[in-house]
């Protein structure tokens, strides 16, 4: 889909705003203040860096450095930005579905993916991701519960009808870039399924 796509469809579904996170490229702030403008509507960038230990998603930074598929290096650059990152979809490479279903199998994977020094380096992991199957998403927020960390959510939206699916809900306004990286790293937020709450509460 197009970013006008995505974005035109986002307000369709009542989101407030929407964070542009492609695989290792980054959006200039003249083309995200461009988008917002044309659309009346909140869009900010963000990047899904691709690391040794699985794809994070950054905030803050506004350019791809060799060196930054190690996570170390990349959370030096963030730290020397004043940015934030959040591990994206924990359960992949860390969780199978089928050796799972084996007596003590799953809970060795959740012990061995909490022993794993990469998510102590986030400002927090991604306990729900749209195009996440109901069970992945289950491991990710068990695993988020063990680490005592602050869980997001994202539509992870690569088509029109996976927008919408679910969001992080923040405590405190967010209007621009400094807001989202103040409050997640603040951990003032919380991950919320929109698939649930389809229906009209009475």
């Amino acid at each position: 889909m197009s970013v006008d796509e995505l974005i035109e469809g986002s307000k369709s579904f009542g989101l407030d705003g929407i964070c542009l996170t492609d695989h290792d490229s980054f959006w200039t702030d003249e083309e995200v203040q461009n988008l917002s403008s044309k659309h009346n509507f909140l869009v900010l960038p963000g990047c899904e860096i691709n690391t040794e230990s699985g794809h994070v998603l950054v905030f803050g930074l506004g350019i791809y450095e060799f060196g930054m598929h190690k996570v170390e290096f990349l959370q030096a650059a963030i730290e020397k930005a004043g940015g934030a990152m959040i591990a994206a979809h924990p359960y992949r490479r860390r969780f199978l579905e089928e050796p799972a279903e084996r007596p003590g199998v799953r809970d060795e994977m959740l012990e061995r993916a909490s022993g794993d020094g990469f998510f102590q380096m986030c400002q927090g992991i991604e306990a729900l991701n749209g195009r996440g199957l109901t069970i992945q998403n289950e491991f990710s927020q068990e695993l988020g519960g063990i680490l005592s960390t602050n869980m997001t959510a994202g539509s992870d939206a690569h088509k029109i009808e996976q927008i919408g699916t679910v969001a992080t809900e923040f405590q405190r306004p967010v209007s621009c870039l400094q807001d989202l990286i103040r409050e997640l790293r603040g951990g003032r937020y919380q991950p919320i399924d929109l698939r649930q709450k389809a229906v009209p509460e009475h």
